[in-house]
């Protein structure tokens, strides 16, 4: 397999979710900007819809979307228990974490890095944001990990998202839970190996 990534966006998350898995896979770079990979490929060609994560597997498939491409890799090894398993509630709220997520924190910071947007309309958007930071406060003081006490796909969809506040000086200290889960996420060897691999690239 090969994962189409840039530094700093969600394309971390299936990084972190492969590293977790111990899946072999070969990590490709891809200039956001010029939307050329480190091996000089069109990644336009690549993913027509112009951004990361691409996951290109064995057998030349290309499936995008995060949400998509964590769940088909923590069902390759379903053992890790990345997920539960398909067909049960528990799995429905997986994927309920997962849109939420997507549409509520990933899309809500998504126009923060647009610098045209006037502050005041940020400022609107950041509101927002801190909305579902209580949200999901309220489900981190009760336990370690969205779904309970072990780490899944959906932790490391919003570690990674998370990892952005930093550009917006967003200070996450008034959640507390969500400083620990932070916390407790940044030294696994899996998000530690994705970093480090990623900043070499």
């Amino acid at each position: 397999m090969k994962l189409y990534f840039a530094p700093e966006t969600c394309s971390l998350s299936p990084h972190i979710v492969l590293r977790e898995l111990e899946l072999p896979f070969e990590l490709i770079k891809v200039n956001n900007k010029t939307k050329i990979t480190a091996r000089g490929e069109d990644f336009w060609q690549i993913n027509p819809k112009g951004y990361v994560a691409a996951l290109q597997l064995d057998n030349g498939q290309i499936l995008t979307e995060g949400s998509a491409i964590v769940q088909y890799l923590a069902d390759l090894k379903p053992e890790a228990l990345l997920a539960p398993q398909n067909g049960t509630w528990e799995r429905v709220r997986l994927q309920e974490w997962l849109s939420f997520i997507s549409s509520e924190i990933h899309c809500g910071m998504s126009p923060l890095f647009n610098r045209d947007i006037p502050e005041g309309v940020k400022d609107m958007f950041k509101s927002k944001l801190y909305k579902r930071f209580d949200f999901i406060e309220l489900t981190l003081a009760e336990h370690d990990y969205l779904l309970g006490d072990s780490f899944s796909i959906a932790d490391a969809y919003l570690f990674t998202v998370l990892g952005w506040v930093k550009f917006f000086a967003i200070d996450l200290s008034p959640w507390i839970s969500i400083m620990k889960y932070r916390d407790r996420i940044q030294p696994r060897p899996s998000v530690v190996a994705a970093l480090q691999a990623e900043a070499l690239a």
